[in-house]
């Protein structure tokens, strides 16, 4: 019996710096139980 596979659920958070993207981040991470990563134009970390 195969079962459909959903897609995982990806949220991006745009905007300026210090709009507070990255508290936004945070918060939906522990909410939703995911995880936050990060990138700007020279880097992406976790």
């Amino acid at each position: 019996m195969n079962h459909p596979v959903s897609a995982p659920r990806v949220i991006t958070v745009v905007g300026p710096t210090a709009a507070g993207k990255s508290d936004l981040g945070v918060f939906l991470a522990q909410q939703l139980g995911g995880e936050v990563v990060n990138a700007d134009s020279m880097q992406l970390y976790r």
